[in-house]
């Protein structure tokens, strides 16, 4: 899938994920075979969040990473929940079981928040939807205090390898005809596969990383290498 213009693929992106909100979090579990959920406390223990510690999920879609780290961490002060599209943080709200989430209508390339107000910065499945990576991770390091950390849950650009290709044919054969039989979206099912066509490898992203002067970034492969958990330094 492509687009003519920065503008038209963000426009795409916020209405698409509006359409498939209320389906969203059971094609995630279909999808990983439940393994988001075991994703997400990883996301957390990566975070390396302080007693009292603030947090932000961006892109946190419905909120599943925030809501996780709240269990994790009940003594948070700050757990912030962002989104630019907000029919899914409305399911998340829905869904919400007294957790202190505070949501935010936010876009990641000009996140509305101070410098280093947050311990740690995480985000689930963003970056093949943004318009700029590099713009996407200097906002996030910026909002990020000394010494915390930015954890970013990715499915990569697929490897040359015969996994590879039998995973880039589950993701664009599989995947879309599920996703549209669920949600009654195909097209966003099809696009999702395509963003990871065109994103970075993993070893791409970690420099990405370095270059918005995070250090000792890192990641860890998931899922048969399918799915990549980036963390670094501020």
């Amino acid at each position: 899938m492509t687009f003519n213009s920065a503008e038209e693929k963000r426009s795409y992106v916020n209405e698409m994920f509006g359409r498939i909100a209320q389906r969203y979090d059971l094609m995630n579990k279909i999808m990983t075979a439940g393994q988001d959920a075991r994703w997400r406390k990883l996301v957390i223990k990566a975070a390396n969040l302080p007693s009292q510690g603030r947090l932000l999920d961006i892109a946190t879609g419905t909120g599943d990473i925030a809501f996780e780290a709240l269990r994790l961490h009940p003594d948070l002060s700050l757990a912030v929940g962002a989104d630019f599209t907000l029919p899914m943080m409305q399911v998340g709200q829905s869904r919400n079981k007294g957790l202190p989430v505070r949501w935010s209508a936010a876009d990641t390339l000009y996140l509305p928040f101070p410098d280093a107000h947050f311990d740690a910065v995480v985000s689930g499945f963003l970056l093949r939807n943004v318009v700029n990576v590099r713009q996407a991770l200097l906002e996030q390091t910026r909002v990020c205090r000394s010494g915390g950390r930015v954890v970013i849950l990715e499915i990569p650009r697929p490897a040359d390898t015969l996994f590879g290709s039998l995973f880039k044919l589950y993701f664009h054969r599989v995947v879309p005809v599920v996703g549209g039989i669920i949600s009654g979206q195909k097209d966003a099912y099809s696009y999702l596969p395509a963003s990871a066509d065109a994103f970075l490898r993993p070893d791409e992203l970690k420099t990405e990383m370095e270059r918005v002067g995070l250090g000792n970034a890192r990641y860890r492969m998931l899922m048969m290498n399918t799915v990549a958990l980036h963390t670094g330094e501020k």
